[in-house]
């Protein structure tokens, strides 16, 4: 039986986070652990599908950081789905990079985002082969979302989040194709306007440009959509 942890130490947002996937998906264990050291032990005991926990555990401000290094020295790639009060824009470039899958800031998200969030992980998750590995002649992007959980981009790490990383496959499978708005839609699953989707790619490029500032291998093509122009 699937088994999920939430790492809270607030009884109620605990409460609601384990409540909502219990709605979502009854069939799944949901274990609830409110501090540092009982989280730590279970982690140890258990084999867990899916950690969904907060960064502040406490008086412990960065006790969930320990917790994704514990997970990490495991070797078992298990998913990890942070959530916390701290700014987003800050935090989530840093949880990417010690692997965690994403990252919601409390207060602006609902249970809908959650949710969707939380499945799309789990689905990732169990994936028996990496799907969206670059295409022969083409090994500048790799896409492998079980082993690496994010991009590589000329043999760097692309921090994104899980939507862009589906909006990022989604161009680079129909590379040369123009991908419209309206495909990409099913991409996005909320938040289904172009407004949205342009946001997403923007995030895309920001994020390459980070590790590569003459990246422009996103076009946008004027009330149709985008397309993937880079070969190399």
């Amino acid at each position: 039986m699937p088994r999920i942890a939430v790492i809270e130490d607030d009884p109620t947002t605990s409460a609601q986070l384990a409540g909502w996937i219990r709605a979502a998906r009854p069939e799944l264990i949901v274990d609830q652990h409110f501090d540092r050291d009982s989280a730590e032990a279970a982690l140890r005991r258990e084999r867990y599908d899916l950690v969904v926990l907060d960064i502040e555990l406490g008086r412990e401000r960065n006790a969930g950081v320990a917790l994704i290094n514990e997970i990490n020295k495991q070797g078992l790639g298990t998913p990890v789905l942070v959530v916390s009060a701290m700014p987003a824009a800050i935090y989530r470039s840093i949880m990417k990079a010690l692997d965690a899958w994403d990252y919601l800031q409390k207060t602006t998200f609902d249970e809908a985002e959650f949710i969707e969030t939380f499945l799309d992980i789990l689905r990732t998750a169990r994936l028996r082969e990496p799907k969206g590995a670059a295409r022969a002649g083409d090994d500048s992007l790799q896409l492998d979302p079980l082993k690496q959980r994010s991009a590589m981009w000329r043999g760097q790490r692309i921090n994104l989040p899980l939507t862009a990383q589906r909006i990022l496959a989604t161009l680079h499978e129909r590379a040369g194709e123009v991908v419209s708005y309206e495909e990409l839609f099913d991409v996005v699953k909320s938040g289904r306007n172009r407004d949205n989707v342009r946001k997403h790619v923007a995030t895309i490029r920001d994020a390459f440009r980070d590790v590569d500032p003459a990246f422009d291998g996103i076009e946008n093509i004027p009330m149709r959509g985008f397309r993937w122009t880079t070969t190399g």
